[in-house]
């Protein structure tokens, strides 16, 4: 958990590159199904992929694909008093 607090943004944003990529994998889907099924282009899959860059519309398509679009619900909750 302390080592996810002292990432950068670029260390996050590759990291969860690489766990859609095996995701994807996992589910023996290439990258141009999961461009066609996520109505994101294939070259943004392949430039997320590979740098982590990319819009939040095509990650939040991604993860409905990739059966993870859950995780985003918890994303800026207000803080607990």
């Amino acid at each position: 958990m302390l080592d996810d607090i002292l990432k950068t943004p670029q260390e996050v944003r590759l990291d969860i590159a690489a766990k859609a990529q095996a995701k994807r994998l996992a589910l023996n889907m290439s990258q141009k199904d999961l461009a066609a099924r996520s109505g994101v282009s294939l070259g943004s899959v392949k430039r997320f992929e590979t740098t982590g860059e990319i819009s939040l519309a095509s990650l939040l398509a991604i993860a409905l694909i990739l059966n993870d679009l859950e995780a985003f619900s918890g994303l800026f909750n207000p803080p607990r008093t």
